[in-house]
């Protein structure tokens, strides 16, 4: 017998149809002997109704209401999956985040889970019932409903498994798995059988939309094994583990591209102590995330061009806080564009693989693909090239490190 979370999205629950759907994959794990909890999201669409109410109420809305309307829409749902649950014979019983309760802290909008308390959903093991459990919310410090901000319901479920130290975490979505990149751009993408934590948080990070980079975290600090399967196909999923659990490990896993990137130039800026901090320090109080950097020095060595990116949704409110603290780091001149996506190269294997960066120049070079800014980590290469060249770059990319289906 195992225990399992079974976390299903919104599309998963989108009418009473496809609850049936997830209650009938409810009903086998439970008639093969496993303990089963539920985690659901609200009905796909829901939740950007709700906001949309709350900002037609009021622009400058109280946080902690917004939150009380917003974990709305999983109430609905997990009331409708234990009722149809039920229906069909099963054990199961309603949960929302404060009766647990799922204790967060205070950051209304995008709190984080600090525990949970679990003796009587253990309670309900015992006795053969099927805790249903709403996701993305949580009880505050105040005693206040809390949301986790978008994508939460995939935090709340591997916080749910690894409070329970359950043996799996299964996330249905509306993909079968995990790719190598994205079979809308590469058709000879093939579904990897596993991936290690870190390779999914950068892929999760990188532009991959199948997990939420913060429930990717969680499971990689609690050790907990997820695995990512469709809802509406019975087929083998990608499970999420520790890399001692993969024997050999690829060179690179995957490639990833992000199209919320805007690049900011700062040109004729003076090259002396003090001024990188001057630009960056106001960017930081505003909260804005600067990813990729990259400095020329001019040949006189005493003016400097500085070329960073911020999230596309964030280039107007950067250029405004950079033009307001000029007189602090005059520059020439600022251009700013958002004409640009980041690719990125994944894999655990390039730690002791040598010759993976010249193999991602090369291929984009071999397509005429001018790369503007390089940064790199442990087991990614990023580079910043223009918008119009991505799907270009994507399937050079693939196929230059053999991870074409055909190729395999």
């Amino acid at each position: 017998m195992a225990r399992i979370v079974m976390k299903f999205g919104g599309t998963s629950v989108a009418n009473i149809e496809r609850i049936r759907n997830v209650a009938e994959r409810v009903k086998r794990e439970t008639e093969a002997g496993n303990e089963v909890a539920v985690v659901v999201s609200a009905m796909a669409g829901t939740t950007d109704q709700l906001v949309a109410y709350t900002r037609s109420a009021s622009v400058m809305h109280d946080a902690r209401e917004y939150d009380t309307v917003v974990a709305a829409g999983e109430q609905i749902t997990v009331g409708l999956l234990a009722i149809t649950l039920q229906d069909m014979g099963i054990q199961a019983r309603s949960w929302l985040g404060w009766q647990i309760p799922i204790h967060t802290n205070g950051a209304h909008g995008s709190a984080r889970i600090e525990r949970i308390d679990t003796e009587e959903l253990e309670k309900r093991f015992k006795i053969g019932q099927v805790p249903v459990i709403a996701g993305f919310q949580g009880l505050g410090p105040d005693n206040r409903i809390t949301t986790l901000g978008r994508g939460g319901s995939d935090t709340s479920a591997v916080a749910v498994a690894a409070a329970l130290q359950a043996d799996r975490c299964d996330i249905y979505t509306d993909v079968d798995g995990v790719y190598t990149t994205d079979p809308r751009i590469v058709p000879q993408a093939r579904k990897l059988d596993k991936i290690t934590y870190e390779e999914m948080l950068e892929m999760a990070s990188l532009g991959a939309k199948v997990l939420q980079t913060r429930s990717v975290e969680m499971a990689m600090n609690h050790r907990v094994r997820v695995q990512v399967l469709s809802s509406f196909e019975d087929k083998p999923g990608t499970l999420v583990v520790d890399e001692d659990e993969i024997v050999e490990q690829q060179v690179v896993s995957g490639i990833a591209y992000a199209r919320n990137e805007a690049k900011v130039t700062l040109m004729g800026v003076a090259d002396k102590p003090g001024m990188a901090s001057g630009i960056f320090m106001p960017l930081a109080e505003a909260n804005i995330n600067v990813d990729m950097i990259v400095q020329n020095v001019s040949a006189d060595g005493l003016r400097t061009d500085l070329t960073f990116t911020v999230p596309e949704g964030d280039l107007e409110r950067a250029v405004a806080v950079i033009e307001k603290a000029r007189e602090s780091f005059p520059f020439d001149r600022l251009n700013a564009d958002k004409n640009v996506v980041k690719v990125s190269v994944i894999g655990v294997g390039m730690r002791s693989h040598a010759g993976v960066a010249a193999t991602m120049f090369k291929a984009l070079a071999d397509k005429g693909i001018n790369i503007q800014v390089i940064s790199t980590s442990e087991i990614k290469i990023s580079v910043l090239i223009g918008a119009e060249y991505t799907e270009l770059a994507v399937r050079a990319l693939h196929s230059a490190y053999g991870l074409d289906a055909s190729v395999a």
